[in-house]
């Protein structure tokens, strides 16, 4: 089983705090890589500033190269919008891995509003990165009501892949502040650097348009 942590956003565009939290989550947890699942539309942000795929995928790219990561679109490939669904296609489509769904607190603050959240804590373990000016919003919600039973220590972080889902680990992490609504704020066509020819997804190796 190749342990494999799966970080998922809009990366509108990617930036360096994505590459920073993804390679401390990667030596906490024991990951052999991470994959980038570059959404093609989250449900829970607007459609309005929003990159084309494919632009946001070669953002990804670049940001993770010469690392353990892998930029990929695979969502469009297997039809699904939400995290729940998958999931479920991933674990069916890679019996060979096991995967781990990684999210900031400022996401498990709001993860009551994701479709089948409970679901997705049953599918795979979760592993949450501190976020400074939320850690105490998630701690407090309504999600984390249902999960508290099932946190697990963080110094037993890299035995994870012996845990039964449901498992939540919190690591202790505090990441620079960068962020891309800053980032298209100052650039806000930052998407027309990049070449819009359709890509080959690293991990399902279909073209990306």
């Amino acid at each position: 089983m190749i342990p494999t942590g799966l970080l998922g956003g809009s990366f509108n565009p990617a930036h360096n705090s994505h590459r920073r939290i993804s390679l401390f989550v990667i030596d906490a947890m024991g990951l052999d890589e991470m994959w980038w699942l570059v959404s093609p539309g989250n449900p829970l942000k607007p459609v309005e500033g929003m990159a084309p795929l494919s632009a946001r995928l070669a953002s990804a790219r670049k940001m993770a190269r010469r690392a353990p990561i892998h930029a990929t679109a695979i969502e469009q490939r297997l039809g699904t919008r939400y995290t729940a669904d998958t999931l479920k296609k991933l674990v069916r489509a890679y019996p060979n891995r096991r995967f781990l769904w990684v999210m900031g607190a400022d996401n498990l603050a709001q993860f009551h509003r994701w479709r089948d959240w409970r679901e997705i804590a049953r599918t795979v373990t979760i592993a949450v990165v501190a976020r400074p000016g939320y850690d105490s919003h998630a701690r407090a919600s309504r999600a984390m009501g249902w999960l508290r039973r099932f946190v697990r220590p963080g110094t037993k972080a890299k035995d994870w892949t012996t845990w039964s889902p449901p498992a939540l680990v919190l690591l202790r992490f505090y990441p620079d502040r960068g962020s891309a609504t800053r980032l298209r704020a100052k650039a806000p066509c930052w998407h027309s650097s990049y070449n819009q020819k359709a890509l080959r997804d690293p991990v399902s190796r279909r073209p990306v348009r």
